[in-house]
């Protein structure tokens, strides 16, 4: 078994809280943020062992246990 780091952004829409893996582009949701990453989780979980079943984990690994990951938020004006 190995441990995967991966990135979880959570926000709120209307009455759910969404989740989004964004190294993977996977994503959830929940009625409050600990559903959102619970489900999330498992929905990475599932994304991978998918990945590994197809031959391309290879290809996402590396996105997965990077040390260096950042966050920030923009603005755009439209």
């Amino acid at each position: 078994m190995k441990t995967l780091k991966y990135t979880a952004v959570v926000w709120k829409e209307d009455v759910a809280y969404v989740s989004k893996c964004p190294e993977l582009g996977v994503a959830s949701c929940g009625d409050s943020v600990e559903e959102a990453v619970k489900n999330l989780k498992e929905a990475v979980k599932l994304f991978v062992e998918n990945a590994k079943l197809l031959n391309i984990y290879d290809d996402i690994e590396p996105s997965l246990n990077s040390s260096e990951k950042f966050t920030t938020s923009l603005e755009v004006v439209v």
